[in-house]
């Protein structure tokens, strides 16, 4: 639980630099053995491309890292709950274990809509959720918040 709380606090400044950029702050980090190999943040507004997901930059970046598709032994970090998309990458990885934030009520692919993890895929995922939830859904929280008065004030 310790490492856990570490390595989301991680992500949690992974999120923020998303937030910094004007991007729905949620980010990611992929660890093994105990050490960050990769890191990602949202960046579908910044590239306009609607895949760039911040679980979705991690795992590319952790593929680069480790030379192979294949994450057989890694845990990613994800301030938010994962969608459909992202969880089925992290599927197809076959990362070993996904410790989240804050559940994801319209989008979510664990919990909130589908529960894609308990499939019975050619590879089971290790699920812990509420990690730092309340740290991550105040930063999305601030975000949209701060999206609406801009919006107002215009």
């Amino acid at each position: 639980m310790a490492n856990d709380v570490h390595f989301m606090k991680q992500a949690l400044i992974e999120a923020q630099k998303a937030y910094d950029l004007g991007e729905v702050p949620i980010g990611a980090i992929i660890v093994m053995d105990d050490k960050i190999v990769s890191r990602g943040y949202n960046l579908r507004e910044t590239t306009q491309n609607v895949i760039k997901h911040a679980e979705i930059v991690a795992i590319e970046n952790a593929c680069k890292a480790i030379g192979s598709w294949r994450l057989e032994n890694a845990t990613i970090y994800i301030t938010q709950e994962p969608c459909s998309m992202c969880a089925g990458a992290i599927i197809q990885a076959r990362i070993r274990k996904v410790v989240y934030g804050t559940k994801d009520p319209k989008n979510g692919a664990h919990e909130s809509q589908l529960r894609l993890f308990d499939i019975p895929f050619n590879h089971r995922v290790e699920v812990v959720s509420n990690i730092l939830a309340e740290e991550s859904q105040t930063l999305i929280k601030d975000f949209f918040n701060a999206l609406r008065n801009k919006r107002n004030t215009l």
